[in-house]
């Protein structure tokens, strides 16, 4: 397992994620912060074969004091890479506008998504289209601090 240093924490490849996250992260989490209206944070997690830090953009939801975000990847036939990460190193390190701390990433089961889902589908509708594209379960995971 690599220590956590955020200054050497690598940035999405995806130049649009990468310039996001930096602008987030440059403004002390007040600019940035949303993506076509839905809320953003800033996920930190470990590659699944490195074990190297990396961060993306994710829109979230919240249940209760918990974090919930969403492995859509846009409705593709595979997880998003942060999402095997997850699997592999659940601590990560999250960021919600000027704050920060540690957390554990947990997949909902079905039933927990299942009540959760709806709630989602309000931060950002197009979840629902996402899963009509794909034959894969879209996993939701909860963010919980410790």
């Amino acid at each position: 397992m690599t220590v956590y240093d955020p200054a050497s924490v690598k940035i999405s490849p995806e130049s649009w994620v990468a310039d996001q996250a930096r602008r987030y992260e440059e403004s002390d989490g007040t600019e940035a912060t949303d993506m076509k209206g839905s809320p953003c944070l800033l996920l930190d997690y470990q590659g699944y074969r490195t074990g190297e830090w990396r961060r993306t953009v994710l829109i979230y939801g919240r249940d209760g004091e918990d974090f919930l975000i969403v492995a859509s990847k846009g409705g593709a036939p595979e997880h998003p890479l942060w999402f095997r990460g997850l699997l592999a190193y659940p601590e990560v390190h999250v960021r919600v506008l000027g704050e920060r701390f540690t957390a554990r990433a947990e997949p909902l089961t079905p039933e927990e998504k299942a009540e959760v889902w709806p709630d989602l589908l309000e931060v950002y509708a197009p979840y629902a289209d996402y899963q009509k594209r794909t034959d894969r379960e879209i996993p939701v995971v909860r963010l919980t601090r410790v």
